[in-house]
């Protein structure tokens, strides 16, 4: 009879039992998803910082987070209406748009299972130039290489928006550039552009790219069709760029913005929005330093400000924990 060697197999034995607590661990954890945008603008930095925080903990409630680079806005809200995605990062007015089947969502129709979660830094649109372009006001770009970015981006929905208001069109420009947020910094620098806009919390990292890279200029965006938006929108207002936080920029630039939100839908559990919302509240302070546009974040204001949609009811429950709401 050939000798059983009972060590090697008790440690076979512990082994595969420990595969089994491991494959069984790994089977109940939920996967969430949050989209984001390029992974240059500060959309994919609120992504990445909201995973790196519900991630801490996922011992205790089994959930674990990602944040993958996306189109932007509107395509986040695209995919989370088709099930692709669970939470997304979008400009304010997109959120009203698409809850109300309104602007780039009419087609769709309203998205009455769209939920708000909380907002987040504001979002201001940025008009970066060649400083050789001659470029000193918005109707300036008429006949410029302009980028107005890429299709589905909430940067490419909110220019056209401004550029109806003031009656143009994109064969007003002798380019119409699409290419994504984190290639036009480059482009701009490479003289294949002579413009590119953002909508985006500053400091963002394209922008400081561009400025540092190349001689540039950020202009300011004012005016009747820009004051008639804002007093028809209420998710628009003024924002400013302070002086001296891009090189090329001296003075604070006057402009307007809206809110960057995150949203959810329906479909999503209450366990997986309330962990969440829970995860970065209690660690607020760790959140806020993870990019310079947190810092002024409060509480209060994040769970109003900019919110066209409903909170969903995760987010409802822990708020009411915290005495935010009653």
């Amino acid at each position: 009879m050939k000798n059983i060697n009972f060590k090697q197999v008790a440690a076979t034995a512990l082994l595969f039992s420990g595969l089994g607590a491991t494959q069984s661990y790994a089977s109940e954890v939920e996967h969430f998803s949050i989209g984001t945008a390029g992974q240059t603008g500060v959309y994919y930095v609120v992504g990445q910082s909201i995973c790196k925080m519900v991630n801490r903990e996922t011992k205790e409630h089994n959930l674990r987070c990602s944040a993958p680079s996306t189109g932007g806005s509107i395509a986040n809200l695209n995919s989370i209406r088709s099930g692709g995605l669970n939470f997304g990062t979008v400009q304010s007015d997109w959120q009203f748009h698409a809850l109300n089947g309104t602007s780039n969502f009419e087609a769709a129709g309203p998205y009455k299972e769209l939920r708000s979660v909380f907002s987040l830094h504001s979002d201001i649109f940025t008009l970066v130039t060649r400083a050789d372009a001659n470029i000193k006001t918005f109707d300036d770009l008429k006949g410029k290489r302009v980028n107005v970015g890429n299709p589905g981006s909430g940067q490419r929905a909110t220019m056209l928006t401004l550029m109806k208001e003031k009656g143009m069109t994109l064969s007003d420009f002798k380019l119409a550039g699409e290419l994504k947020s984190a290639e036009q910094s480059q482009a701009l620098c490479d003289n294949k552009v002579d413009a590119f806009v953002m909508v985006a919390g500053h400091p963002v990292a394209n922008v400081k790219e561009a400025t540092s890279t190349c001689s540039t200029h950020i202009i300011d965006v004012t005016g009747p069709a820009v004051d008639k938006l804002i007093a028809q929108y209420p998710y628009y207002s003024e924002a400013k760029i302070p002086g001296g936080m891009y090189e090329g920029t001296p003075n604070d630039v006057t402009t307007y913005g809206l809110k960057a939100t995150l949203v959810v839908s329906t479909d999503t559990s209450d366990k997986v929005v309330y962990n969440m919302v829970k995860a970065v509240f209690e660690n607020f302070e760790r959140f806020k330093r993870l990019h310079p546009a947190f810092a002024q974040l409060n509480p209060e204001e994040m769970i109003t400000a900019g919110l066209s949609a409903p909170l969903h009811n995760g987010a409802v429950t822990y708020y009411k924990e915290r005495g935010w709401i009653k």
